[in-house]
């Protein structure tokens, strides 16, 4: 029971690390843009949704989807403002622009929220489940819930609308999408939108189990590249399976190993597939034609 306890806490932070990564994979894959502020929208996404159920005396739910609101609208300005004028420039150009605006973020949330972190207490957090020795949090569970709930609705809309086709053909070939008539400034304005709702609701997700700060997404962020190198830039699929690898071996590590190694297994999984497997372990090769 020992073991399936390690590897329930793993799944929960797979879900976290995929709700992060899906974002990050979505962006690069339709606009080519590796976003290093993608942690800091994690961490207003747990501060909105702390402050709303603090403030407004929301629920749990109604302060995440709020939360999510907000996101949504920074999402839709950070794309304007920064990312659209962007688009062309070269590559240096584009990660010292989203580091730049990263540190911005970053010391707004300090001036806003403050430098302590704070504690996100729900309805749900003290309430557990008991399935003879195995224990689960209903916390833990609505994460699980959600992820698998947002998984399947992403899959459905980017298979199904016209809207996910048009932003499958944007992540093809951003190009020719145009020329074929598709509104591309809309298109990545929606991208950079889900992007930064999904990590909100991942932000709004993890802030009830952790301590919420303005510098929390700094760790978060650097395993989700981790974990989106791993199931390579730009596939979403991978990025899915990339977060739960990930998230079970970090939890087996602290669990059976040690507790102090458990950061260090996101980047030596990444050292071995930078190494071995560089374009990611779920990649597909597709063969370019001149």
């Amino acid at each position: 029971m020992v073991l399936f306890q390690h590897v329930f806490s793993g799944i929960v932070l797979g879900c976290i690390y995929t709700l992060f990564s899906l974002g990050l994979t979505l962006i690069y894959g339709i606009l080519g843009l590796v976003n290093f502020a993608h942690g800091e929208l994690y961490m207003f996404g747990a501060f909105l949704a702390f402050y709303a159920a603090l403030l407004l005396s929301a629920n749990y739910f109604i302060s995440t989807v709020l939360a999510v609101v907000g996101m949504l609208v920074l999402g839709l300005v950070i794309e304007r403002v920064v990312f659209r004028p962007l688009r062309g420039y070269h590559d240096t150009n584009i990660i010292l622009s989203t580091v730049g605006l990263s540190i911005f973020l970053q010391n707004v949330g300090i001036l806003i929220f403050g430098p302590d972190p704070v504690r996100f207490a729900t309805s749900f957090s003290d309430i557990s489940l008991n399935f003879s020795d195995f224990t689960v949090s209903l916390q833990r569970l609505i994460v699980v819930a959600v992820t698998v709930v947002l998984i399947v609705a992403l899959h459905f809309f980017s298979q199904k609308t016209r809207t996910g086709k048009a932003m499958r053909a944007c992540s093809q070939d951003l190009t020719a999408a145009r020329m074929m008539g598709i509104n591309v400034n809309r298109v990545t304005a929606f991208t950079v939108m889900i992007g930064s709702g999904l990590v909100a609701i991942g932000g709004a997700l993890v802030a009830p189990l952790y301590l919420v700060s303005p510098v929390m997404g700094i760790k978060a962020c650097s395993k989700a590249f981790a974990v989106v190198i791993l199931g390579g830039l730009g596939n979403v699929p991978g990025a899915i399976l990339g977060g739960f690898i990930v998230g079970i071996a970090e939890s087996l590590t602290a669990g059976m190993v040690s507790s102090h190694l458990r950061d260090v297994v996101p980047f030596l999984i990444l050292v071995c597939v930078l190494l071995f497997k560089p374009e990611g372990l779920f990649a597909k090769h597709i063969q370019e034609k001149v």
